[in-house]
């Protein structure tokens, strides 16, 4: 996005790629049945979202680069070795960050505030769902914006699981359901076309029907001209003269291990929250001994993912439905926003801010561990009794997560590790962290909803509800929303980084991921982030053409 944004203010970008080139328009198997790929798709330690997603040349293990993990805590890192980075496999769920979201220290005294409101970053969320293409509704849900009129494309219908999972959950736990919001085209933008429901999103998309920069942001930047691409260019530090401004970017190729160094008016990193972070600490100088922009010794510190707790079962009034097309999009059709603001605000929850729910399951084109799942619900019996048991019982099982929303705190932050190097001879991190109490509360409050919400229907649940919440949380890093790193505030002590997204202690060098923000609401950072870099490159072009940067 930063170099869009850029190249379209007329600046030229150079723009380092750790990982190899990526065309999804080449390289995007979209069609292909699970039968067609070895092991039927399954996962395998290169491949660990299965054989048919984008991410190439990462995963959560990326040989000769591997990161450590502090005595008595759990945390995953997911890197994605390749152009585009997380866009050409996320999920695409794109919700704004609400009013609330930009001050949660001043409404509950935790965390930290953001140095700028929601009213400052609508006009940047309007632009980007202009462009990328969202669809969605407005319904008014407190703390969830809605788009102005004309910029959300139509969302598609909900699914007839959701649709019935919608009806039980609003009409007797009065828990809203409403159309998600989707970086995913329902009708034709410019020159892409609509979705075509009969693939998964996570695999890319070869029409370019889906969000992801290697087709709707980088081949425009290209066509201006001024944007050049140097992939397998591994970044690690970011020197500086002796007024302590940036010069440029030292890079090692990853090819041949030749080391480079690239020269410019001012860098943008966006390198996702902990590599980032880690440029940062590894950019030492007689200025900055501790590191770029690390005088407080804040960077690293406030590492923030999305807590989640899932509950899954087998629904008895999804028996037997009739054989119909069931595919839509990759995710959800509908979801469910936080809907107790009020009595949170009352004191009545016992826990700090929000969640929200995210519904599995329907009748898509079955893969092979739906099938193992059903058979071991089914009835005993073989041939056709067994063929009719697994008729009768697809479609009928449910997943519900809970999603929410982390509070930073001091036991969840990444370091440099003073003894593992990478293949580089470059400092590893090191990654420390724990779930806060809000956390533990929250999700034990979505684990008891999600399973009332089944019990009431009469369902099987399948999860067991036994184990302490702690046990069965996912842990840091598996959600892949990490942020916090290089957090922005108002003033050097609370933060690295400014209101826009520039290092308080460098006033040519930007940051431009999720590691700026204050806090991890429970709504997924992607749009945010893209939001943040529009404004941010802006200020920079800005201050680029006044001299300033």
């Amino acid at each position: 996005m930063a170099a869009h944004a850029l190249t379209s203010a007329g600046l030229r970008v150079l723009m380092l790629e750790t990982g190899r080139d990526y065309d999804p328009a080449t390289e995007t198997p979209m069609f292909q049945l699970p039968a067609d790929a070895p092991l039927r798709g399954a996962a395998t330690p290169d491949k660990e979202f299965g054989f048919y997603d984008a991410t190439a040349g990462g995963g959560w293990d990326v040989p000769g680069e591997p990161y450590t993990v502090a005595e008595g805590s759990q945390f995953r890192w997911w890197r994605a070795r390749m152009l585009g980075g997380r866009t050409n496999h996320w999920g695409r769920m794109t919700l704004r960050f609400g009013p609330d979201d930009f001050r949660g220290r001043s409404l509950d005294g935790l965390g930290a505030d953001w140095p700028l409101d929601y009213a400052e970053l609508a006009p940047w969320y309007d632009r980007v769902e202009r462009l990328i293409g969202v669809f969605g509704a407005a319904e008014g849900i407190a703390n969830s914006p809605d788009s102005p009129d004309g910029i959300l494309l139509p969302p598609p219908r909900p699914r007839a699981f959701e649709h019935w999972m919608g009806m039980v959950m609003g009409r007797r736990h009065g828990i809203p359901v409403v159309p998600a919001h989707m970086a995913i085209l329902t009708r034709p933008h410019g020159d892409r076309p609509q979705c075509l429901f009969a693939t998964d999103c996570m695999r890319g998309c070869a029409i370019g029907a889906n969000f992801q920069s290697t087709t709707v942001l980088i081949p425009p930047a290209l066509t201006t001209g001024r944007l050049s691409i140097r992939t397998g260019m591994h970044v690690y530090a970011v020197p500086v003269d002796g007024s302590g401004r940036a010069t440029g970017v030292r890079c090692i190729d990853r090819a041949n291990g030749a080391v480079h160094e690239f020269k410019a008016r001012a860098v943008v990193l966006a390198a996702s929250s902990c590599e980032t972070a880690r440029i940062l600490l590894q950019s030492r100088s007689t200025a900055f001994p501790a590191g770029l922009g690390n005088d407080q010794g804040q960077v690293g510190h406030n590492l923030m993912d999305t807590p989640s707790v899932s509950v899954a079962a087998q629904v008895p009034q999804l028996e037997n439905l009739p054989p119909f097309a069931d595919e839509g999009v990759t995710l959800f059709h509908v979801y469910a926003p936080w809907w107790l603001t009020d009595e949170q605000r009352a004191g009545k929850l016992g826990f700090a801010r929000g969640c929200h729910i995210e519904f599995w399951g329907g009748r898509r084109l079955p893969e092979f561990d739906d099938m193992v799942a059903i058979a071991q619900l089914a009835r005993p019996g073989r041939g056709d009794a067994l063929h009719a048991e697994m008729q009768r019982l697809y479609g009928s099982l449910v997943y519900l997560s809970g999603r929410g929303e982390m509070i930073p705190n001091a036991g969840s932050r990444c370091e440099l590790d003073p003894d593992v190097k990478d293949r580089f001879g470059l400092p590893v991190l090191r990654f420390h962290w724990a779930w806060g109490a809000e956390e533990l509360a929250q999700m034990d409050f979505m684990r008891r909803t999600l399973a009332d919400v089944f019990r009431d229907m009469g369902a099987t649940i399948l999860t067991d509800l036994s184990q302490p919440i702690a046990q069965v949380m996912r842990p840091g890093g598996h959600v892949i929303h990490e942020a916090g790193t290089v957090r922005m505030a108002a003033r050097p002590n609370d933060g690295p980084v400014d209101r826009w997204g520039r290092l308080h202690a460098s006033a040519n060098v930007y940051v431009a991921d999720a590691g700026l923000f204050p806090s991890m609401p429970c709504k997924n950072p992607t749009l945010t982030i893209m939001a943040l870099a529009w404004r941010g490159a802006h200020h920079l072009a800005e201050s680029l053409k006044r001299g300033d940067a």
